[in-house]
């Protein structure tokens, strides 16, 4: 079998059984507006999304635009986020970020992701999961659980993300990166978790298996 047909064999399982699965998928992160969301995001790095969404329906009670975080204090931030990882340098980038956006940007959010990652708790990933949820750009923000899946899958060498990332990009329909993203996370979440993974409830790996398609 050619290079071409193996990977392009491969990617229609995949992405078929993701349709099947997870025919509308939905972002679960709780947010109010663009603002909240990017905090969100910023709050979900090495803690667990349902803490996360536990504490910003909190949390945004508060603060909802960057004034309001001016006035909330770093203190008080802290206090409510303390129970998720990071907590201390979290509501510092936070508070930065939201100086930053008042006096540089109006209040307003940029959608440039170059601008965005110099951003206080803004990395490349956070800035990429923001824009895939408020823009039209082109974005396939890799996690730790895209990045696994696509090793599993023979994908990706799982050397590091930023490789995850541009395989995922290159060997992914641009029009798919939205929708795959969240379909991926979810399916790894359900199917393929890091811990306990159980080969035989995982389908798509055994589908792949099937069709002897695992192979490098």
């Amino acid at each position: 079998m050619k290079r071409n047909d193996f990977f392009s064999r491969k990617i229609k399982i995949i992405e078929k059984t993701l349709d099947l699965l997870y025919p509308n998928p939905n972002n679960t992160l709780y947010y109010i507006n663009e603002y909240t969301l990017l905090i969100s995001i910023i709050l979900t790095a090495r803690s667990k999304e349902k803490k996360v969404n536990e504490i910003t329906k909190v949390l945004f009670r508060k603060i909802r635009t960057p004034m309001d975080t001016i006035y909330l204090s770093i203190e008080n931030i802290k206090n409510i986020i303390k129970n998720i990882g990071l907590y201390n340098i979290k509501s510092k980038n936070i508070y930065d970020l939201s100086v930053i956006l008042i006096n540089k940007y109006h209040g307003v959010i940029p959608k440039d992701i170059s601008i965005l990652e110099s951003l206080p708790g803004v990395g490349h990933k956070t800035a990429s999961v923001f824009l895939s949820h408020v823009s039209n750009k082109y974005v396939f923000p890799v996690d730790t659980h895209i990045h696994r899946m696509m090793f599993r899958w023979k994908l990706s060498n799982g050397k590091n993300v930023k490789q995850t990332e541009q395989d995922a990009k290159r060997l992914f329909k641009k029009k798919n990166w939205k929708k795959l993203h969240f379909q991926i996370i979810s399916y790894a979440k359900e199917y393929s978790p890091s811990q306990k993974w159980d080969l035989k409830k995982d389908i798509i790996y055994q589908k792949l298996l099937f069709n002897n398609l695992l192979k490098r």
